[in-house]
């Protein structure tokens, strides 16, 4: 069934003005909604009402700076829970009486936002429970905790926040319909976490340039800028040459690294050819881009795409030996890619590729492709079986002899 959300910048909007939000996670992980709200706007009134109306463990995102400053350490030293979800030891502040009521929970948490706040500030046990949200939020870990943080983030507030459980009356869990009426009835947004996710990777910059240089080559001299993915902390480059940021389409090719055909050889697959023809055709041009990122078996890793190749050995398919691994198909993302291009100047493009996937992803990156230039390259014997499940089962516009 599909359900009317609200936007990503809607919940933004009233996370700014000290409203609540309902934010539901991925049905295949906790498939739960919770009341998020500011650690900094939020009062007694809206801790009453998610304490009754909530009826989950009311717990407090907060960024590892906010963590530091307080000095909260780990409740547990070894973490066993099943989403590794990362309590401190609780708090309240010093100047609450049982620290349990609606309006103390909610003056100690105003209180933890205070930068000036120390310490010696709070007593340890607590009737609030802080979770420490990781470095790159849901980029990182798609949980409630992230996301509390990063719509703090997002809307220019403290990293600190509220967030709970919304039960049904029976005492289950309130899965999204049963959300979705709450929402109306309380007039509040409601998002998910997967909107959220997708929000960020095409609106929050994850890259960071660290070098530009010059790199000799058999195809020609080329720039070459070295970029670090913090979403992922993988490291990217661009090689390009000509005058690349006048506006016009540049001819460009996103290739995933792959050791084993670019480096070594491999006949398992065409990736070597493919690099070969992109590097040739923009030397030819004397103008174009290629970005060559560390994506390594469309993401899954070095290891895993050995695992993958004995798994195909035994009779699996390239699609196949990636399920089998516990993998999608493809975990390539291109918001980097995109924002890679967005910092050479480059926004459109003659993108040399053969896959339909790459080219939508690319543009919803915020790159224009002006057109697709087809690969035509020629591949090994051993490739054959590769070539035909790209073809087939991923869509790739190819022409294989039968």
């Amino acid at each position: 069934m599909m359900y009317s959300f609200n936007t990503i910048p809607e919940a933004i909007e009233d996370i700014k003005n000290g409203k609540m939000i309902i934010v539901v996670d991925d049905e295949d992980r906790e498939n739960e909604g919770d009341f998020i709200v500011s650690g900094e706007k939020v009062t007694g009134e809206i801790m009453n009402f998610i304490a009754t109306y909530g009826k989950g463990l009311i717990c407090t995102p907060i960024s590892e700076k906010i963590a530091e400053r307080l000095g909260l350490e780990p409740m547990v030293a070894n973490n066993t829970d099943n989403h590794e979800t990362a309590f401190t030891v609780s708090v309240d502040h010093v100047d609450t009486t049982t620290g349990i009521s609606a309006f103390e929970r909610a003056f100690t948490v105003n209180k933890m936002a205070d930068k000036n706040s120390k310490p010696s500030d709070f007593r340890r046990p607590g009737h609030v429970f802080p979770l420490i949200s990781k470095p790159m939020g849901v980029l990182e870990r798609n949980g409630h905790t992230e996301a509390t943080v990063d719509f703090m983030k997002l809307a220019g507030l403290e990293e600190i926040g509220i967030c709970c459980e919304i039960m049904s009356e029976d005492g289950h869990m309130a899965r999204t319909p049963e959300l979705m009426k709450i929402a109306k009835q309380n007039d509040l947004k409601i998002v998910t976490i997967e909107s959220l996710i997708e929000y960020i990777e095409n609106n929050v910059k994850v890259i960071e340039k660290a070098i530009t240089t010059k790199l000799p080559t058999k195809y020609g001299t080329f720039d070459v800028s070295g970029y670090y993915d913090k979403e992922t902390g993988k490291e990217h480059i661009a090689l390009y040459m000509g005058n690349i940021n006048d506006g016009e389409p540049v001819l460009a090719r996103i290739h995933s690294q792959c050791l084993t055909g670019d480096t070594l050889g491999s006949l398992k697959c065409d990736c070597g050819q493919q690099l070969d023809f992109a590097l040739k055709n923009i030397a030819k041009e004397k103008r174009g881009v290629l970005l060559y990122m560390e994506q390594e078996g469309r993401g899954i890793g070095l290891i895993n795409k050995l695992k993958a190749y004995e798994l195909q050995r035994n009779g699996m398919d390239t699609v196949e030996a990636n399920l089998a691994l516990g993998f999608p198909e493809d975990l390539r993302k291109y918001n980097c890619a995109g924002q890679i291009l967005q910092d050479l100047g480059v926004k459109s493009i003659n993108l040399m590729t053969n896959n339909p996937d790459k080219i939508e992803k690319i543009q919803e990156a915020g790159i224009i492709v002006n057109k697709r230039i087809p690969i035509e390259v020629e591949h090994s014997s051993e490739a054959d079986f590769y070539m035909e499940t790209k073809k087939v089962k991923m869509g790739h516009i190819l022409k294989l002899e039968a």
